[in-house]
């Protein structure tokens, strides 16, 4: 096999551990609502919140943040649950309350199971639980066939988290190269900033880019790798509906 062929593949399959924790979430003005709710947990006014936005926005880094907000709080012995709705089911509803009081539930568009999720809904407020939704957009604008699952979910408080500005998508760059141990110039930093698309998803996808095509051309991170990782991006389709 080519040499070459194999670094490539070795740099595709190539992972990194993302820094969660409450230190390097980005506050601005675009998210610092749902930071708020975040934070002054556990003294929500309601049992339940969610927090909704474009993917790669900063939900579940904020998710992560509850999480570590319970266990230092509460001394919770193990991580509670963090549950994809679309994987719901109503077994997991009967039982997750005895497993653990404080749950996330992800993605919220992606539920299957409405009934599991009413059930989940109505242990979780009666038995004094807290849950934590994410979202891609507000539940009300999701159109439940069950109606008094859609009613429960219009009383959930939501906090939206926008479109980044360019303070925050600068910040944003910096700590996805960061977390890969790239320390990025300037000029590749404001050079991205000007010809990117202005979105989370694109910041994370771009730098991920950036990375696998420098690794697997054992070159330096630059501007000229950036343009060749935009053009990458920017030819997919696919991702371009995301």
């Amino acid at each position: 096999m080519n040499n070459n062929n194999i670094t490539s593949q070795m740099a595709l399959n190539f992972t990194y551990r993302p820094s969660l924790g409450r230190d390097d979430f980005m506050v601005a003005s675009s998210n610092l609502a749902a930071t708020t709710a975040i934070d002054l947990w556990p003294n929500w006014l309601y049992f339940a919140i969610c927090i909704y936005g474009s993917s790669g926005c900063g939900k579940t880094h904020l998710a992560n943040v509850f999480a570590q907000n319970v266990a230092s709080l509460t001394h919770h012995p193990y991580r509670i649950p963090f549950i994809q709705a679309s994987s719901l089911t109503l077994e997991q509803a009967h039982d997750m309350f005895s497993l653990s009081p404080y749950i996330v539930i992800e993605d919220l568009q992606n539920l299957h199971n409405q009934e599991a999720l009413f059930h989940l809904y109505n242990t979780y407020r009666d038995l004094g639980g807290n849950i934590l939704f994410t979202c891609n957009q507000a539940p009300a604008r999701l159109n439940f066939s069950l109606p008094d699952l859609r009613s429960r979910l219009n009383i959930v408080p939501i906090y939206e988290i926008s479109a980044p500005d360019d303070q925050l998508l600068m910040a944003l760059l910096l700590k996805l190269f960061n977390d890969r141990q790239i320390t990025p110039s300037s000029e590749l930093l404001n050079y991205i900033l000007k010809n990117m698309q202005r979105s989370f998803s694109y910041a994370r996808k771009l730098v991920e880019e950036i990375d696998n095509i420098s690794l697997s051309r054992k070159r330096a991170v630059s501007i000229v790798i950036a343009k060749e990782a935009m053009s990458v991006l920017n030819s997919d389709r696919q991702f371009s509906l995301l």
